[in-house]
């Protein structure tokens, strides 16, 4: 999803930050791109989501060659493993798919307030429906309760959550940035890796292809919260087809769990103490 996000600002005139865990595999995909594109602008430069040193170096280096920038897609994520933790000790799906980004965004909080009209874009899922908060047991400590598909529900739901709390945050700030979400559907990606074994993934991939649709496809959501002029804060992407499985990038609706305001602002307060990054 990540390829296809960066392939389809670089070949519309962006400038684009590839953020990748591996530069070899960014070289890769930059490479590919500008086979495509030669005047193509892309630049790789590693970050580890599950890893606050590394995003901390991330932003430290990116702000030594930027001034600006006008969105920040948090894309990266990771689905249904089995538990395990980050180099920072969070269980890691919450670690990869919320806590990264958190931290990563509130990092990157200066330099989205001198760009205007910038906005933050986070990448849900369908998920984020069977996604449950438990405060009591957020990080799910010494594996008590896990389950990958309840792990990974929860860091979807919290993307949501997280995104909401940041719309109100520009807000009450009178930050000039705007915050979104989007989902991509059943798409065509390498996280269904834990999902089954892969003898039986390439078994029914014929089968699975009927349903799901291709990266391609799966990315429109994104780029249409990223790039849409008439796009507002608060307002989550999906696609239009049958239960939101496939098809064109519309307006749709996250679920009242997502919604809880009072859940937002724990779940805020606990990431910023987490990850040790706090927004002003």
């Amino acid at each position: 999803m990540g390829f296809e996000a960066v392939k389809a600002f670089a070949l519309n005139g962006a400038r684009v930050i590839l953020a990748c865990r591996s530069i070899i595999k960014g070289e890769e995909a930059k490479k590919q791109i500008s086979e495509l594109l030669p005047a193509a602008i892309i630049s790789v430069m590693e970050i580890d989501l599950a890893d606050l040193k590394s995003v901390r170096n991330f932003v430290a280096k990116f702000k030594q060659n930027n001034s600006r920038l006008d969105i920040l897609l948090n894309n990266a994520g990771i689905m249904m493993l089995p538990y395990g933790l980050t180099k920072d000790s969070f269980e890691r799906q919450l670690g990869t798919n919320h806590l990264g980004h958190f931290a990563l965004t509130g990092l990157l909080l200066d330099v989205l307030k001198k760009t205007p009209k910038s906005r933050v874009v986070n990448v849900s899922s369908m998920a984020h429906k069977s996604g449950v908060m438990d405060f009591d047991n957020l990080l799910f400590e010494n594996g008590e309760g896990y389950t990958p598909m309840k792990a990974y529900g929860r860091s979807k739901l919290s993307n949501l959550l997280f995104t909401y709390e940041l719309q109100r945050f520009f807000e009450t700030n009178k930050v000039d940035c705007i915050a979104l979400a989007a989902h991509p559907g059943v798409s065509d990606t390498n996280l269904f890796t834990y999902v089954a074994p892969k003898w039986l993934l390439n078994f029914f991939r014929p089968l699975m292809l009927l349903f799901i649709q291709p990266a391609s496809m799966g990315v429109l959501p994104e780029l249409r919260a990223s790039v849409d002029l008439n796009a507002k804060g608060t307002e989550y992407y999906g696609p239009n087809g049958l239960r939101e499985v496939k098809g064109y990038p519309v307006i749709v609706q996250s679920n009242k769990a997502s919604q809880n305001s009072d859940d937002a602002r724990k779940l805020w307060e606990i990431s910023e103490k987490l990850t040790s990054v706090i927004y002003r």
